[in-house]
């Protein structure tokens, strides 16, 4: 039985997963500022706690990998390779953007955009079909009114993440879908599946060098109608 614990910190909601065979056992997360570097380690002990066992129990950790807030997927991260190495257990990366799209039901033929903020009309992006295969990398992106037409024309298109308030701003489709429970989507619960895969296929980190994806330099990706594209 391969028992995996998951930790996602790349936004503002601070949580923690236990998984046994990638079904959700226990579940512990804070949505509050500050609560990455404070609540962290109490949320870790509430989940082993819930689910019975102690951590050299466990059999990976799987932590989320980002794009998403600097500092939150720093603490994650160091938090998750520490606890990997200590216990001699093997590391998980989860892309952020995927674990948030699973979350999702859509209807055939549609697409889930997920949306990070990253400040002022930027965010991170990444969109995936209704069978939630990638269709295309991690961006970033400048948001304006041309913002996502390309898959609006395609059909249905779901939209998901912490951004989705933003995106209303400017975008508006009859076939853009918004969900708003955005707390309910930035959370380790969805990363279980994604995990289990991962431990199967023994995709493991290498706890030496794995780092997050920070998307540091935010090179923006502007619409054909954004004037100042080409500057």
């Amino acid at each position: 039985m391969a028992r995996i614990i998951s930790i996602e910190t790349s936004t503002e909601v601070c949580s923690v997963a236990l998984h046994e065979q990638g079904q959700l056992v226990a579940l512990s997360e804070i949505k509050r500022q500050g609560a990455h570097a404070e609540e962290l380690m109490g949320l870790l002990e509430e989940v082993v706690l819930a689910g019975g066992i102690t951590f050299s129990g466990i059999d990976a950790l799987a932590v989320s990998q980002g794009p998403g807030s600097y500092t939150g997927l720093r603490i994650g991260v160091s938090t998750a390779k520490g606890l990997a190495y200590g216990l001699g257990k093997p590391l998980i990366g989860i892309n952020t953007l995927e674990a948030i799209a699973s979350s999702v039901e859509v209807e055939y033929g549609g697409s889930i955009v997920v949306a990070l903020d990253a400040r002022r009309m930027e965010i991170f992006t990444q969109t995936f079909d209704s069978r939630m295969a990638a269709k295309g990398p991690i961006s970033a992106l400048i948001l304006d009114e041309g913002a996502f037409s390309g898959e609006l024309m395609q059909g249905k298109v779901y939209f998901v993440g912490d951004a989705v308030e933003k995106i209303k701003e400017v975008v508006q489709h009859p076939y853009a879908v918004f969900v708003e429970n955005y707390p309910h989507v930035l959370s380790a619960k969805w990363m279980g599946k994604l995990a289990y895969d991962k431990y199967r296929q023994k995709k493991f980190e290498d706890i030496a060098y794995f780092v997050p994806n920070y998307l540091k330099e935010f090179k923006a990706l502007h619409s054909k109608k954004n004037p100042f594209s080409s500057l």
